[in-house]
């Protein structure tokens, strides 16, 4: 045997605070270089910073969902209004100090701060999803599994989220896929799916046809992971829905799927609707992953940069004409948001844009995307533009050109604040960022979906949701095939060639 490595182990490792971590519980919620860079960007109000670092690090609050279509949702909700919240009424205000005591021994809780006013409620709707269908219980995850007083509703939850009535699901996870707009009859492409929560969510929008059981739609569900794709598998199954399959590729570089058409044609598949929730820093998601506020550096959002850019790259690719796709993130940095939403820009110059999503889940509070921002170095150095690094390679082969912002007038023009942030604060939840954009109709190209065409020639016009119908794009130039070298590692040989029939027995 060799002689033993002086291994450290990492969950008693020195902190950035030379503080041991040996549990969620005794990480120190804190990181300087994390709000010197979040206080100088000015995402808020600088009287709201604080507000925001305090909600920050506390437990995120359990949010969740009915199952939009099922036929018994309705039901669903009227059990848990009467009987459920009912229960949770009772056991928070008659023996208000057991449970508070019970949770304060069984680590992070949200219990504690239970409002002594009589009219206030632990839960609430969440006012900007449709129908009362999704709600917020002001109990953490520490609380609903390890309080006794809580174990009911624990099981009740369980038990219906295995039957697939309800969707354990983050409140702003829910935003992306209301914001697609999806129908019974689209094309669903979601490119970075696991652990399915949004995909469940896309694939009940294709159901909302009660007359139709099976929809003509389908969802495409992919993730680069094999063993993410069985969790998605074992998320989806509960909602015993024909109409999505799940892949295995990596999305930035997502294979086309063809289709047979009549008389032997083929075409490739285009999407209505595309979901491309990329990979991320997770800068907001400190309130459920602890972990990551010792590990927080600026560099992780550069080093991620690219992927989140060719992944955006490939959905504009693949979305159909007049369709939409969403960008989103569960990071606030916008070396990660508004940067490579630029860059998306400028790449399909005429073919894309932003829409204004700002107003259609009213009841949801959201700051505008930013249209100037700059980056920091590894020790809080903060740059305003490529010019200040040009000739530092210390951090020139880490922050840049394309991720520092535009002048400020190409930011308006290409409507940068139509981009959503919502931050923690305001409505108790994570952070997240998300952007709607849309395929602008292309002009005299071939290859366009028939049923598209015949719907567009039939109205007159092609119903885009909420945006400048008048604007179109040019057909984009053929693209040169380029000469590929394949390898055979067979060589057939003719059986009555000369060298077959006298040479070859001699040998």
């Amino acid at each position: 045997m060799g002689r033993p490595r002086n291994r450290r182990n990492k969950n008693t490792e020195q902190g950035d605070f030379g503080k041991k971590q040996g549990s969620y519980d005794t990480i120190i919620k804190q990181n300087t270089l994390f709000e010197l860079y979040y206080k100088q960007l000015n995402l808020m109000p600088e009287s709201e910073f604080d507000q925001f670092l305090h909600t920050l690090q506390q437990p995120l609050p359990l949010t969740f969902r009915i199952t939009s279509y099922k036929s018994y949702a309705m039901e669903t909700l009227r059990i848990i209004k009467q009987k459920h919240f009912k229960y949770l009424d009772e056991v928070t205000t008659e023996n208000k100090d057991e449970v508070v005591e019970a949770s304060s021994k069984k680590g992070a809780s949200l219990v504690i701060n239970l409002s002594s006013d009589s009219d206030s409620k632990i839960y609430k709707c969440l006012s900007w999803y449709p129908n009362e269908l999704a709600w917020q219980v002001n109990l953490s995850r520490q609380d609903v599994r390890k309080n006794k007083h809580f174990d009911e509703f624990k099981k009740f939850l369980i038990n219906q989220t295995e039957n697939g009535n309800l969707s354990r699901q983050e409140a702003v996870s829910m935003i992306p896929p209301l914001l697609l707009d999806v129908s019974p009859e689209h094309k669903v492409l979601d490119m970075c799916a696991a652990p399915g929560s949004k995909t469940a969510q896309l694939i009940e929008f294709l159901h909302q046809d009660k007359v139709n059981s099976v929809p003509s739609g389908l969802v495409v569900a992919n993730d680069l992971e094999n063993k993410r794709c069985y969790l998605l598998m074992h998320q989806l199954k509960r909602l015993e829905s024909p109409n999505f399959m799940i892949i295995n590729h990596d999305s930035s570089s997502l294979p086309n799927f063809r289709v047979d058409l009549e008389e032997s044609a083929s075409k490739s598949v285009m999407y209505d609707r595309i979901l491309a929730d990329v990979p991320c820093s997770g800068d907001g998601t400190f309130r459920k992953n602890v972990d990551i506020w010792t590990k927080w550096n600026f560099s992780h959002a550069c080093n991620l940069h690219g992927i989140q850019f060719r992944i955006a790259k490939r959905a504009v690719e693949l979305l159909k004409p007049g369709g939409l796709m969403v960008y989103s993130t569960c990071s606030l940095n916008p070396v990660e948001n508004e940067s490579v939403v630029h860059n998306l820009l400028e790449s399909f110059k005429d073919q894309i844009e932003i829409v204004d999503a700002r107003d259609k889940l009213p009841g949801l509070k959201t700051v505008n995307g930013l249209l100037k921002w700059n980056l920091m170095g590894k020790k809080g150095e903060i740059f305003e533009n490529f010019q200040q690094i040009e000739h530092n390679k210390q951090f020139s082969n880490l922050l840049r050109p394309h991720m520092f912002p535009p002048e400020e007038s190409v930011a308006k023009r290409l409507h940068l604040d139509r981009c959503i942030r919502v931050l923690p604060h305001h409505q108790d939840t994570g952070g997240f960022f998300i952007t709607l954009i849309r395929k602008l109709p292309i002009v005299n190209h071939i290859d366009l979906d028939k049923e598209y065409l015949s719907d567009a020639k039939a109205t007159g016009q092609i119903n885009l949701p909420e945006a400048d119908a008048t604007r179109t794009m040019k057909a984009p130039p053929a693209k040169k095939l380029k000469h590929v070298y394949e390898e055979n590692p067979f060589q057939f040989m003719d059986l009555s060639s000369q060298f077959l029939q006298q040479d070859w027995p001699k040998v």
